[in-house]
């Protein structure tokens, strides 16, 4: 049975939405890509001063995106931003780049995190190859099997309607920030001085840092444009682990007064996301010495400092927060994704059965599509190859969404305008030159961040065209 309506029903209120903000930002990456960003970076500064930029552009961009939220209080939302501003193609490219990468990749980079942690306490999840079998030529662990069993269970719930999936979304987002905040007081209770101390006495020398075989640590310096390089691509990890902010715009249709309530989610939810995250790197910092950080087994530096605090049984205790954190986490981004399909759809872009609701009044043949794609990435069980390619091809996209405010107040200033971007122009402004310099110099310095998820877009754009064509036939 279906909703032939075709019409949300809003049922969630100002907490619920900050929860889905803050839930769909907290997966994996605050507990492991600390340890890369030190081997770009080699200093607490540095290390810091990435995180803090990082937390900059991600209040900045969500301030702005309250403007547009308010305008366009709808299921979609950036898609929807960017077909307003600009024009159907570019906001089929944002989609599709979407449904093909952004989002599923991110679901399947989740998804595979939840399964290497259980590993802890089911052996045969271990990332080992003993481990695995092969079909047709594939070798699979047996954690893709589990991670796409997670897609599966939490796909199969949200579909059963946007309460069920808010449950389990509060749930588990109020329990992993309980537990970050009770990580972080403890850390602070067991502050070392000593190794403060020593992390903090070339605090602002910047080297890349590799270790040989033989366990013999190296430090190369870094200066001009290669410097600016190193920290651009430290903040890959960053930004990757403060990206899905924007989740909360694509079900603005589920949300009550959302002129109101996603402008203010985005900004609680962010802020929360940005300070547990310094804290978090603080606690790292004032429990680990900086080459232990830096090459942690599996980049694990939650794991190093969960120990430093809490003994043997911080092994634990980690790993079940990591799979608290990473199962809420892909809650809200399943729950979130399919409404853009749904959007799309309903506008001819994408397959025409992803804009039924079903008897529950949700997306459900939307959210089996996207399941389906994050379980084929969930083979490549790449975690680190996933993170790289998103990272770039999103901030292109935020760019060009906070560039599209200027269009629209141009374009559209007859349209009601209940919040403005806060600091416009300058705030804004600063985040399209910050975000076009990271995208920049990863084009430069590191382009193998850049090209996968560029070539990935662009196939969208004759897609676009036979989209149009079958719309135009029909």
């Amino acid at each position: 049975m279906t909703n032939s309506n075709k019409t949300f029903t809003p049922t969630l209120g100002l907490t619920d939405a900050t929860m889905i903000v803050a839930g769909s930002m907290i997966g994996s990456g605050i507990f492991i890509v600390s340890a890369d960003m030190l081997k770009e970076l080699g200093s607490a500064g540095w290390l810091l001063t990435a995180w803090i930029i990082t937390g900059f552009m991600t209040l900045t961009a969500a301030l702005s995106y309250g403007e547009l939220s308010a305008m366009f209080p709808k299921a979609g939302g950036q898609y929807v931003y960017l077909k307003e501003a600009y024009n159907p193609l570019l906001g089929f490219l944002y989609g599709w780049s979407f449904f093909s990468v952004i989002q599923t990749g991110t679901i399947a980079a989740v998804a595979v995190g939840f399964a290497k942690f259980a590993g802890y306490f089911f052996p045969a999840l271990a990332w080992e190859d003993i481990n695995t079998f092969q079909i047709i030529g594939l070798k699979i662990h047996y954690a893709q099997l589990v991670a796409i069993g997670l897609l599966i269970l939490l796909t199969f719930i949200n579909t059963k309607g946007i309460e069920t999936g808010k449950m389990i979304q509060t749930f588990f987002t109020s329990t992993k920030l309980l537990s970050l905040f009770g990580l972080i007081i403890m850390g602070l209770i067991a502050f070392n001085s000593k190794i403060w101390q020593s992390n903090w006495m070339n605090a602002w020398d910047l080297n890349h840092v590799t270790k040989s075989v033989e366990g013999v640590i190296d430090y190369k310096p870094l200066i001009g444009g290669v410097a600016l390089g190193a920290i651009a691509s430290a903040m890959v990890g960053s930004i990757f682990s403060s990206d899905a902010w924007n989740n909360v715009t694509f079900i603005a249709g589920e949300i009550k007064n959302p002129k109101r309530n996603i402008g203010l989610s985005l900004f609680l939810g962010t802020l929360i996301v940005t300070v547990i995250y310094l804290l978090m790197n603080v606690v790292y910092l004032a429990t680990v010495p900086l080459n232990d950080l830096a090459f942690a087994k599996d980049n694990r530096v939650a794991l190093s400092a969960s120990q430093a605090i809490f003994g043997n049984s911080g092994t634990a205790i980690i790993a079940i927060m990591i799979m608290i954190s990473t199962f809420g986490c892909n809650n809200g981004l399943i729950l979130a994704g399919a409404r853009v399909y749904y959007t799309m759809a309903e506008d001819k872009l994408f397959f025409k059965q992803a804009s039924i609701l079903n008897k529950n009044t949700v997306p459900a043949w939307a959210l089996w599509i996207q399941c389906a794609m994050a379980s084929i990435l969930c083979l490549s069980g790449k975690y680190g190859d996933l993170l790289d390619m998103v990272s770039f091809v999103v901030v292109i996209f935020y760019v060009l969404t906070i560039a599209g405010i200027f269009i629209l107040r141009k374009k559209r200033p007859d349209i009601e305008r209940p919040y403005k971007a806060f600091g416009y122009p300058f705030l804004p402004i600063v985040y399209i030159v910050m975000g076009l310099t990271f995208c920049g110099l990863l084009i430069i310095y590191k382009p193998e961040f850049t090209w996968p998820g560029l070539i990935i877009t662009l196939i969208g754009i004759p897609l676009y065209y036979i989209a149009v064509a079958q719309k135009n036939k029909a």
